[in-house]
């Protein structure tokens, strides 16, 4: 179980003289996992089911399959997002999520970015998420 948040750990790694220590230190709070193993602890976390959370993504439901069994592991960031939304995923989640599929991070300076940065902490369906995105400009993840 992870007692640190990642901010103590970045602060850890800017202090210490030697990263082995750090690494030995902390080998209970790194995380080495994949994209499908860190949805599995999401869904479990959540008690969602996969075939929910692909129904409200409104993408192919193979797609979403394989995103969530391992197939693809690396989704292009859109389908990370409508899983974020659909799972009722905050910001900080997210983040995490997109750094498990390999995808940039949301970027507050972005505008897109900002809009899904909102409607996750304001706990936006897709749709709405999709019509706010649209209302402002932005093209619609799904």
């Amino acid at each position: 179980m992870m007692k640190k948040d990642t901010e103590e750990l970045e602060h850890e790694i800017e202090k210490v003289k030697e990263v082995e220590h750090y690494l030995e230190e902390n080998r209970h709070e790194l995380r080495d996992m994949s994209l499908a193993v860190f949805l599995q602890g999401l869904l479990e976390e959540k008690q969602l089911k996969k075939a929910d959370v692909i129904r409200r993504t409104g993408m192919e439901p193979t797609y979403g399959y394989h995103i969530f069994d391992g197939h693809k592991k690396h989704p292009a960031r859109s389908k990370v997002l409508l899983l974020a939304l659909a799972m009722g995923l905050t910001a900080k989640e997210a983040q995490h999520l997109l750094y498990y599929a390999g995808c940039e991070a949301l970027y507050a300076r972005n505008s897109f970015d900002s809009i899904i940065w909102y409607a996750l902490e304001h706990h936006l369906n897709v749709i709405d998420a999709n019509l706010l995105l649209e209302r402002l400009g932005e093209k619609p993840l799904a």
